[in-house]
């Protein structure tokens, strides 16, 4: 759903300088899969800790900043995080009911807030 709603994140996900000619290319690529797990990774680590989401903060600032640095736009973790509920919505049915789908929002944003303070923060030394 990713390239569906942002087709223009494509040229972003490029492996050992390959640049994939299709959205289908890109989704079956190993490389991109194993992005997608870190993903996941980052998202189970938020839920582990949520009563202490600060614990994970230089963590997600540094990684936030690992994206910027790629060209990743701030903007675009919107789209990332539409497909993420659009995800869990499909694989949890009637269970994503509004109360989750407002939990998994909140949680997300979060995440994203704390990778966007490593765009924010100027380079050591500044």
């Amino acid at each position: 759903r990713l390239f569906d709603l942002d087709p223009d994140l494509l040229p972003l996900f490029q492996y050992n300088c390959k640049q994939f000619a299709s959205p289908e290319e890109c989704l079956s690529a190993p490389e991109f899969l194993d992005h997608i797990r870190k993903v996941m990774l980052v998202i189970d680590a938020a839920v582990n800790h949520l009563e202490d989401l600060p614990c994970l903060e230089e963590y997600l600032r540094n990684l936030g900043k690992k994206h910027q640095a790629v060209g990743v736009k701030v903007e675009s973790f919107s789209t990332v995080g539409e497909s993420l509920l659009y995800m869990l919505e499909n694989c949890l049915g009637a269970a994503f009911c509004p109360d989750a789908r407002e939990a998994w929002t909140k949680l997300y944003e979060a995440v994203v807030q704390a990778m966007r303070r490593g765009w924010d923060a100027l380079p050591e030394g500044v």
